[in-house]
């Protein structure tokens, strides 16, 4: 994990977004990564309260989508490279798909390992691929620990940006600001605070920074049949 710290905050450095983070100029580049590395260092900082209404801007990541293309550019080895499976990496080894997307209105995938019931309990759950993580906390509404990551694909016919959901975490292993690796880990396997038998929701969207939402819908609007795009997104 990439612990991003840095002296300078990009609200008070005036900045002419069309050219300070060209990476050719040299002198520029480590004033606006310190920059970057500040404002996602002050990200990581914030700590909302819970609230049961979905809606509300607890749900929403963290780190506003027009702050992306910035932390990109300065970071570009956290570009996307290819996605793998979050368990069992990188082909889901010894873990199951109990419920589909789409099953029961289902918006996700829930994975669990082969031993059933909460034998996967605390097994490592790892980012499918490179990335920001823009939200991480222990939510309400069935939701318990969730970590959200934004993945940038540059060259994707599709989509520039697509967002990975993880819930119903035992531990986050890492916070708001981060950069993180495919198959990095990023929290183990949980039962969403003793609420279900241990398994991990997995959820992917190409409408990223939607709140966080109900989970099952008959609107799929945004949302990705997560193994379906993984297998045609494969790093090899």
């Amino acid at each position: 994990m990439l612990v991003l710290v840095g002296i300078a905050s990009l609200y008070f450095v005036k900045t002419d977004p069309n050219d300070t983070l060209e990476v050719k100029d040299s002198e520029r580049m480590p004033v606006v990564r310190q920059a970057i590395d500040q404002e996602l260092t002050e990200f990581g900082k914030l700590v909302h309260r819970t609230k049961a209404d979905t809606s509300v801007a607890e749900m929403f990541p963290t780190i506003p989508e027009n702050r992306y293309p910035a932390i990109f550019r300065t970071y570009p080895d956290f570009v996307s490279d290819g996605f793998d499976f979050p368990v069992g990496v990188p082909n889901a080894r010894n873990y199951y798909k109990a419920q589909n997307f789409g099953d029961n209105k289902h918006l996700g995938e829930d994975w669990n390992g082969r031993g059933g019931g909460n034998t996967d309990l605390g097994d490592p759950v790892y980012s499918i691929g490179n990335g920001l993580v823009t939200f991480s906390k222990d939510v309400c509404c069935g939701w318990g620990k969730t970590v959200r990551i934004v993945h940038h694909l540059p060259n994707h016919p599709e989509h520039q940006y697509v967002e990975s959901v993880y819930a119903h975490l035992h531990t986050m292993d890492i916070t708001v600001g981060s950069l993180v690796k495919r198959g990095q880990r990023i929290g183990t396997i949980g039962n969403a605070n003793g609420r279900y038998n241990a398994h991990l929701h997995l959820e992917m969207r190409n409408f990223i920074n939607m709140s966080l939402g109900p989970g099952y819908g008959d609107d799929q609007f945004g949302y990705l049949i997560p193994t379906k795009f993984i297998q045609s997104n494969r790093p090899y």
